[in-house]
């Protein structure tokens, strides 16, 4: 079935939507993009990304697209057209297609940003059953630029992390740096000890996840303590469990880091009990 995406003020066929080889995003990757679950045909979150979005166009002095605030009715009507109960819409918007390539940022008045939007269908995406059994994660050195803050297309490196992951039989990489982890290559990175989840404190140096927001709101409000600190692959090795979070996984248990199996060797009590509170509490909320 072909879907049906957004692209500059049209629902088309994914077959019919055409970007400029222009835009830069593609030649510079200047764009910057959200990913919202879809849960019972709803939004997860969607307020969060919204505004993490903006954040990202103010803080790479990127014009808004015309359409910016009707990306909740955009959203919406692309979960009807292609009847999505369960999945993910990616957004991006660019700085646009000046009709050459330059470094130099194209004149706002004379150049659209781009904005596409497009489903995904993932049936079951809440009840994955590898949250049953846990993930298992490398560490690998971290050599981002330094803006890790804003949610650009600058994918290359987590991309080059999932494949070392892949190639040394594990499901996912966390990035280090200084000697301490920043966050996984497509996911916030946490431990827990005792009844203490610890995770790197909010700056350039990782992403502001919208779930890690809630998750971390959701711990204090079940009485579970939260440090929000630096820590080494070396501590993360001797905590009780780990996971990640992030829109598309949730909450994710980690069960082994760099061969070394996390407690009993499966998900935590914690973890699972986080994924849990996240999907019923986000799915009460969705819009």
């Amino acid at each position: 079935m072909t879907r049906t995406v957004y692209l500059n003020g049209e629902y088309l066929p994914e077959t019919e939507a055409k970007v400029s080889i222009f835009d830069r995003a593609f030649l510079m990757a200047d764009g910057v993009y959200e990913v919202t679950s879809v849960l019972g045909g709803k939004l997860i979150d969607f307020a969060g990304h919204a505004k993490r979005l903006e954040r990202s166009l103010n803080e790479l002095d990127m014009p808004k697209p015309a359409a910016f605030d009707d990306l909740l009715e955009i959203h919406r009507e692309l979960v009807r057209l292609n009847g999505i109960d369960e999945g993910m819409i990616y957004l991006q918007i660019t700085r646009g297609a000046p009709g050459d390539r330059d470094f130099v940022f194209p004149d706002p008045e004379t150049t659209e940003p781009t904005l596409v939007l497009f489903t995904q269908n993932k049936p079951g995406l809440a009840d994955n059953p590898v949250a049953k059994k846990g993930i298992k994660v490398i560490s690998i050195e971290d050599v981002r630029w330094g803006r890790r803050d804003i949610k650009t297309t600058q994918l290359l490196y987590p991309s080059m992390g999932k494949m070392m992951a892949k190639k040394a039989g594990a499901d996912d990489a966390w990035m280090v740096e200084d000697g301490f982890v920043t966050e996984g290559t497509s996911n916030n990175a946490y431990i827990v000890k005792g009844n203490k989840i610890i995770t790197r404190a909010l700056s350039h140096d990782i992403l502001h996840g919208i779930t890690r927001a809630a998750v971390l709101r959701f711990a204090r409000e079940a009485q579970m303590e939260v440090e929000e600190r630096n820590f080494s692959i070396d501590e993360a090795k001797e905590a009780d469990e780990a996971f990640v979070t992030s829109a598309s996984t949730f909450v994710m248990p980690v069960v082994e880091i760099d061969g070394v199996a996390l407690g009993d060797g499966v998900p935590g009590n914690r973890a699972l009990r986080l994924r849990e509170i996240y999907l019923d509490e986000s799915r009460k909320a969705a819009v």
